[in-house]
């Protein structure tokens, strides 16, 4: 036995999983092995990581299995750089399809992303690796989701340049579009005429490079919706 290797029984495992059943067919397949197991239970609030990382370093583990959605706790991506950096090997398994997501998670220092659809086994054979102190990803692997987070990144990063040319007049209206507010009601809560909105909603479409209302508000809601991942606002 290698000297990056311990025995099963001295080998701990966190799960942070949101999903009950999920977790407990982790939990008992883990188990079965000869893991030491625990299961830490998410906060049903979106809140600060720090007190949940605090509590899962108290467990002394040697692999973490993440999920990258936990509920109303909010985004697992804000657990893994603190876990790694404390000496943790992160395993995220995720129900995302979004491979650019899966990239992120390496970039901050995961040591692999499995899919939930991929059988226990996959996730075994990777933590038995990890327990052996063997690589669990290919450089291929690693580069390819790497490159699927820098592009998707690149795109976003243009985007929100874009939204950056909006006057703060626009950026209001857009607000209330993104509400469902029509031109009339924008106009009633910003006491000006229909035509002035129209103009400003002109304006909007122009510097987003969108042709429709529909297609401005998506745009704004996925940089939004990005931006809460990774916890810029």
């Amino acid at each position: 036995m290698s000297q990056s290797t311990t025995s099963r029984s001295s080998c701990r495992i966190v799960i942070l999983e949101d999903h009950v059943l999920f977790a407990e067919s982790l939990e008992l397949a883990m188990t079965v092995e000869g893991y030491d197991v625990r299961r830490v239970t998410i906060p049903e609030r979106e809140q600060s990581p720090s007190a949940l990382i605090t509590q899962v370093l108290r467990q002394r583990p040697r692999v973490v299995l993440l999920d990258l959605d936990l509920g109303q706790f909010g985004s697992g991506e804000k657990l893994i750089a603190p876990l790694a950096q404390a000496g943790v090997n992160v395993v995220v398994v995720t129900g995302s399809l979004d491979r650019a997501r899966w990239g992120d998670a390496v970039r901050l220092g995961a040591r692999k992303v499995l899919a939930k659809w991929r059988p226990l086994n996959d996730i075994l054979a990777t933590v038995r690796r990890l327990n052996q102190g063997l690589q669990v990803m290919s450089r291929e692997e690693r580069e390819e989701l790497l490159q699927a987070w820098a592009t998707e990144r690149s795109h976003l990063v243009e985007l929100e340049g874009r939204l950056d040319q909006l006057t703060v007049r626009e950026r209001e209206v857009l607000a209330h579009l993104m509400k469902g507010r029509t031109v009339r009601e924008i106009a009633a809560v910003g006491v000006v005429s229909e035509a002035t909105v129209r103009t400003q909603v002109k304006a909007i479409l122009a510097k987003l490079d969108v042709t429709s209302q529909i297609a401005a508000v998506g745009l704004a809601h996925q940089v939004r919706s990005e931006e809460r991942r990774v916890g810029k606002e």
